[in-house]
């Protein structure tokens, strides 16, 4: 249980709010001064509008960039939520508050990795090999695996050993072009990032 407040801290709290009133009133808002901060801080940026990359939902970001002029590279310095955006308005969540962590974290992958099997370390390969690797392991997978016939005799050209996972962040056009591919080789599990 608290004390009761004694006539010193009745004052002093008194005080602080008439100090406080004072200062808004004299247009020392916190709103005008987090404006002049931020204006200051985006002074001399680039902006461009994106997609947060972690859910279905899809927000609206902005992203501020600014050109070192010793360096002259370029780097991400502040996202925000896209206030036009009509999905968020502006808001983000946690996660999508935390993108330039995530852009700037010295954990992320900057280039495609490999582990041989039987190894423990992961090794750097450039996207081309990558991109040969995986359709290697999808073309044999796909002849091993593909039924053309069921035990019936009955035409159903199945590949049912490769599923494809599309993401939420591309565009209708994008997912409607993987869907296609995807079909038309045969795979029967597809599903997007939405559903997870």
């Amino acid at each position: 249980m608290n004390a009761p407040m004694s006539r010193r801290q009745f004052f002093k709290v008194c005080s602080a709010g008439v100090a406080t009133s004072s200062a808004v009133g004299l247009g020392f808002a916190p709103a005008s001064v987090h404006a002049e901060v931020r204006a200051f801080k985006l002074a001399r940026t680039t902006e461009t509008r994106g997609t947060c990359p972690y859910c279905s939902v899809s927000c609206g970001v902005l992203m501020y960039s600014r050109t070192d002029e010793a360096t002259k590279k370029t780097k991400l310095i502040h996202i925000e939520g896209d206030p036009d955006h009509p999905v968020n308005k502006g808001s983000l969540c946690p996660k999508g508050a935390g993108l330039l962590d995530m852009v700037h974290s010295p954990n992320r992958l900057m280039h495609p990795e490999v582990r041989e099997a039987g190894s423990k370390e992961w090794k750097k390969i450039s996207w081309e090999d990558a991109l040969n690797r995986v359709a290697r392991h999808m073309k044999a997978d796909r002849d091993a695996n593909f039924v053309e016939k069921n035990d019936k005799g009955v035409p159903v050209n199945r590949w049912n050993t490769t599923s494809l996972l599309v993401s939420s962040t591309t565009s209708n056009e994008a997912g409607y072009a993987l869907v296609k591919m995807a079909r038309g080789l045969g795979m029967v599990a597809l599903d997007t990032q939405a559903r997870i």
